[in-house]
């Protein structure tokens, strides 16, 4: 009988204590944002403003080969001189022809001179947003497997900081800037995510 008393106040010692662990991991869950489209999707539209310019959706792009768009273009060209992504997925081009062959640390002074910034390169190819819709683009950069892994407060701060980024607002000669700025961008992502990160 009291071999039984101890199992049973040990059973029962067992039992309180995984119940105190689960409440206590339940406490520290948080719970899931609600999801204001009212005062989401308005931020989301300036995001999408920004991400589907030319200055950033040219080099976002699925076969390989960034484009030369805008109203200075007069439509839609293919980066001239067979320039590609490069054949190690890097986005610096490929071996002979790498993108800083043309593409400097600052903008040419030249008239129609490249365009530069660091690390000038294509985003990664998982990473399109040239032809896409709103919708399109804004679940892709949901999804950490197609927005190179990072969260949504990651790629708040890599528009606001990434200098190959910031160039887009700052393109030189007549080349239109995305609109608004790197700050006001991030902003908007901020705003966005606070309201649930709705999608349309």
């Amino acid at each position: 009988m009291k071999m039984l008393l101890i199992i049973l106040t040990s059973v029962a010692t067992l039992l309180s204590a995984a119940l105190f662990t689960t409440a206590a991991q339940e406490s520290q869950t948080p719970a899931p944002m609600a999801v204001d489209t009212a005062k989401g999707l308005p931020e989301w539209d300036m995001i999408y403003a920004v991400f589907s310019h030319p200055r950033c959706a040219d080099c976002h792009v699925a076969d390989d080969r960034p484009r030369w768009s805008g109203a200075h273009y007069g439509g839609t060209r293919v980066h001239a001189f067979n320039v590609r992504r490069g054949a190690d997925g890097s986005g610096f081009g490929n071996p002979g022809l790498r993108c800083t062959t043309c593409h400097f640390a600052s903008n040419s002074s030249a008239l129609h001179g490249p365009p530069g910034a660091e690390n000038w390169r294509l985003a990664p190819a998982e990473m399109v947003w040239f032809g896409k819709s709103s919708a399109e683009i804004c679940a892709q950069i949901k999804d950490r497997n197609r927005n190179g892994d990072r969260s949504l407060e990651d790629v708040a701060l890599h528009v606001r900081d990434d200098k190959l980024v910031a160039w887009g607002w700052a393109p030189g000669a007549d080349r239109e800037p995305a609109p608004g700025s790197a700050e006001a961008t991030y902003q908007a992502i901020e705003n966005w995510m606070a309201a649930g990160a709705p999608c349309p």
